[in-house]
């Protein structure tokens, strides 16, 4: 299952307090899609995702960066 978390806008740590809660009820294989405009976003999801176990892709939009968790 894939889940959108649409977080444009929003500054640290904001969007990595609303990707933790959202993967809270995901399950291994489903992957969760942050839209983020926050610099700092990338740089703590990996962190995130690193500490967790999870694989993480960046890539940069036209205005925004599209981050995809893969919960492992």
């Amino acid at each position: 299952m894939e889940r959108l978390l649409d977080v444009r806008g929003l500054s640290c740590p904001l969007p990595l307090a609303k990707a933790r809660l959202a993967l809270g009820d995901m399950a291994p294989g489903d992957a969760l899609v942050i839209l983020a405009t926050d610099p700092e976003a990338p740089i703590d999801l990996a962190a995130m995702a690193a500490d967790h176990g999870h694989r993480l892709e960046a890539k940069r939009e036209q205005d925004h960066w599209r981050l995809t968790l893969m919960v492992q």
